[in-house]
């Protein structure tokens, strides 16, 4: 299933190689003591894996939602995949094609099946019923959930409804992933997993992973390290260096 409908009047073709892009990135809430973002620079090679690592209240993940489009910068540039942000049409098109969104809390409806949870973020992308049903189990089927299709989320442990997430995530194909905090409520072998799934999407989809964390072990199996304080980022290092 190809990616690709327009979401921006003109999708420049960014700086080769990049997947995300921000320059001179600053987001200012009403009220607050001070910036949220102050001047954020940062560049994330395609396929690349990134943690994101702070202090609570540093930034990090005012960060990801800019990113994802689910809140505007005060000023700075956004280029996700090529895309400028601030000439986005449709936001919802662009986190239905551009990106994958995983989060702590999972955020899946309890209501409906494991597979179903999947199936819903294919809605309006041209794909059949039963089409979007397959792709769902083979994704199921990827993250290690095959026979738990008719499954509800509160039928599941912590781990498995984040792989859930997971799947529901990369069910469109996106160019990068943006994930906040996924292994914080998760058991030390649901965390393995986890990370072993974002390895694997990598490697075989050439996906880009954004990764918010605060547990030094999960930044560690990240291609670099990027700290963040204060609405501003501090340091960038490798695991080998950072965690010696």
């Amino acid at each position: 299933m190809g990616r690709g409908t327009a979401v921006t009047a003109e999708a420049p073709p960014g700086r080769s190689g990049l997947a995300v892009e921000t320059r001179g990135l600053t987001k200012v809430y009403e009220g607050a003591l001070g910036p949220a973002l102050d001047g954020v620079d940062l560049s994330v090679a395609r396929g690349e894996l990134v943690a994101i690592t702070g202090p609570s209240g540093c930034g990090k993940s005012t960060l990801l939602h800019l990113l994802a489009a689910l809140d505007a910068p005060t000023s700075g540039t956004i280029v996700v995949d090529g895309h400028d942000l601030a000439n986005l049409r449709d936001a919802d098109a662009y986190r239905r094609e551009e990106v994958g969104l995983v989060f702590q809390l999972h955020n899946l409806l309890p209501r409906l099946s494991v597979l179903e949870n999947v199936e819903i973020a294919m809605m309006g992308t041209g794909l059949s019923r039963a089409e979007r049903a397959a792709r769902a189990r083979e994704l199921l089927a990827g993250v290690d959930l095959a026979g738990r299709e008719r499954r509800r989320p509160t039928e599941l442990s912590g781990g498995e409804r984040q792989r859930v997430a997971i799947a529901r995530a990369l069910a469109n194909e996106p160019a990068v992933l943006l994930a906040d905090e996924p292994t914080g409520n998760l058991d030390s072998a649901s965390v393995g997993n986890v990370l072993r799934m974002f390895a694997r999407v990598r490697e075989e989809r050439g996906t880009t992973v954004l990764l918010v964390t605060h547990d030094p072990s999960v930044a560690a199996t990240a291609e670099r390290i990027v700290t963040m304080r204060d609405g501003r980022i501090v340091g960038e290092d490798s695991p080998a260096r950072a965690h010696p």
